[in-house]
């Protein structure tokens, strides 16, 4: 294994980004389960550590979140599906509307 890696536990990971992106979406676990043609327990399993989804699963939660799976493991986005919508809008804007909406957000930040 190369030292200069850091170690990234996915089980953890994977477990705390689908519990955070469930909340923040307000829904149950259960509810998510069944949404994702799972069996009711699915996602509290993943959520406690005791499995990780399979492949077919994990594209599943990430259609669920209206993500793309580089997103999902992109956790410094709080909220990706609404960063996506943004961004998409984004591309429809000329350079002095984008920077009058960088402006915006440089202002809000320093509230």
């Amino acid at each position: 294994m190369n030292s200069d890696k850091e170690y990234i536990d996915y089980e953890e990971f994977v477990s705390d980004r689908i519990t955070k992106l469930r909340i923040n979406k307000n829904v149950a676990s259960q509810a998510m389960s069944l949404e994702i043609g799972q069996s009711r327990g699915y996602i509290s399993q993943i959520e406690r550590k005791e499995m990780l989804p399979s492949m077919a699963a994990f594209f599943y939660i990430c259609e669920f979140f209206n993500i793309t799976p580089k997103e999902f493991f992109d956790d410094d986005i709080k909220y990706p599906a609404i960063y996506d919508e943004i961004l998409k809008d984004l591309k429809e804007l000329d350079e002095n509307d984008i920077i009058n909406v960088r402006n915006i957000i440089k202002s809000i930040l320093k509230k």
